[in-house]
């Protein structure tokens, strides 16, 4: 039966230091309870009381750090299926494959690829986060891949993915300050494996033939109370990987069986079998569908785009809207002739307006001030976008300070701020823009043609 937070409220130390970020030991008491902290958080705790609750109270899915520095990441660690229970914590993640078959010239490619695919989204880093050195016999070429992306300089974190448990220790030396995932542990080699991974205290990525022999080697290596794992969901076909990676998940969360409890690792490349529309489709499924490492056999923009959005959406707080920076965007390369373009901070907003913007090719400033997230008629309703907190913003923003053009462009759909605006900016010229955001274009223009 699951403790409740009074429960452990008992064995606390009662002292409500602060100290594990709670106002009052019975906060941090419920939070355990409910799954969204460790009891290891409190740093107070006797160890006898710590050895009672560490294991009843940890959440279902183990949480793993892999990486290092700025390439360090969490997977796993989640606590429902699906978005609407509770917001998802750690994001899956995109590796893409480097393999010991793949001539120097391909291997440069996929890194310069790696390279340039890297860009940021509302507040997000959009990158390939993981290389994944893939061993199929070719020992001199598998070492010499890693030493090229490691003298690349590019930004990642790494799996070592072999079953040859003498080569995985070579390619292991080389990444050693990396903390890296080795992945490759089966049923004929997970005693090695093991020792391999305790000793550099790696997680270690299990796989097997089917669902069943997958549920037996886990239960092995976690009999040798070693729990930094990752599972692999199979890639024989799309049928099984699919059907795994929810079984695995269904069976930690609902069913309460921590043998599979770790997050999944996805060889989407092998299920799109060198078919890249098929590889984009596979990882936008896996990312709904529980994959916390998703492997692609190359990084571009047509693959970027579509899996970063996606995952961006469903690891947001459904609660809390998405919203980028409030302050004066230069878009087209704004200059001090520019005019000035006005809409509100959400997210899907900004980025049809900067869009639409970018379609006319007039320089412009565009601002958003802190409208609470909405759209523009729910932000105009709930007072968070009025003809005063439009005017204050354009003073504290130094829009002013940017461009000697006085014209001010608002949504059409809110012209009635029109008047409050020019009243509490003198000197401003308030201009009503188009309802409809596909007529800015035109709009824009229109207007800087008769400038």
């Amino acid at each position: 039966m699951a403790l409740t937070g009074l429960d452990i409220f008992k064995l606390t130390p009662k002292k409500n230091c602060k100290d594990c970020g709670f106002p009052t030991c019975l906060a941090f008491s419920m939070k355990v309870a409910a799954g969204g902290i460790e009891i290891e958080k409190c740093p107070h705790m006797s160890e006898e009381n710590l050895s009672k609750l560490s294991e009843s109270t940890a959440p279902p899915m183990k949480a793993l750090t892999v990486g290092a520095g700025a390439n360090e990441y969490k997977l796993g660690g989640e606590t429902v299926l699906f978005r609407h229970e509770k917001t998802l914590v750690n994001r899956n993640r995109f590796a893409v494959a480097i393999k010991d078959t793949d001539s120097a010239d391909v291997v440069n490619s996929k890194i310069e690829n790696i390279k340039k695919v890297d860009f940021e989204r509302i507040g997000e880093r959009m990158k390939a986060e993981f290389a994944a050195f893939i061993y199929t016999g070719n020992k001199e070429a598998y070492i010499a891949n890693i030493k090229a992306v490691l003298a690349s300089g590019a930004e990642l974190a790494y799996m070592v993915v072999c079953e040859d448990v003498e080569v995985a220790k070579e390619a292991l030396e080389l990444l050693k300050d990396t903390n890296p995932i080795l992945h490759g542990a089966t049923a004929a080699n997970y005693e090695q494996m093991l020792d391999v991974a305790a000793a550099g205290k790696y997680a270690l990525g299990l796989r097997a033939d089917s669902l069943e022999d997958l549920y037996e080697l886990t239960s092995k290596v976690q009999s040798k109370d070693y729990k930094e794992l990752l599972l692999d969901a199979g890639s024989k076909t799309i049928k099984e990987a699919y059907t795994n990676a929810i079984q695995i998940r269904r069976t930690a969360l609902k069913d309460g069986d921590r043998t599979f409890g770790y997050p999944s690792i996805i060889f989407v490349n092998d299920l799109a079998k060198d078919n890249k529309f098929m590889e984009i489709a596979l990882s936008s499924i896996f990312t709904i569908k529980y994959g916390s490492i998703l492997v692609i056999e190359d990084m571009d923009f047509a693959r970027g785009h579509s899996v970063w959005a996606l995952r961006q959406n469903i690891y947001t707080d459904p609660q809390r809207p998405m919203r980028v920076e409030p302050k004066a965007y230069s878009v087209n390369n704004a200059n001090d002739e520019s005019p000035v373009l006005c809409t509100v901070d959400f997210a899907l907003t900004y980025f049809i307006i900067n869009g639409e913007i970018e379609k006319s090719k007039v320089p412009t400033w565009l601002l958003i001030p802190d409208a609470g997230g909405y759209s523009v008629l729910t932000a105009w309703a709930a007072g968070k976008f009025s003809g005063s907190i439009i005017a204050n913003f354009v003073k504290e923003s130094g829009v002013e300070q940017k461009t000697k053009s006085r014209k001010l462009i608002i949504p059409g759909k809110v012209a009635v701020l029109k008047g409050d605006i020019e009243d509490s900016l003198p000197g401003w010229e308030v201009v009503v823009g188009p309802n409809e955001s596909m007529q800015l274009p035109k709009f824009l223009k229109d207007l800087y043609q008769n400038a």
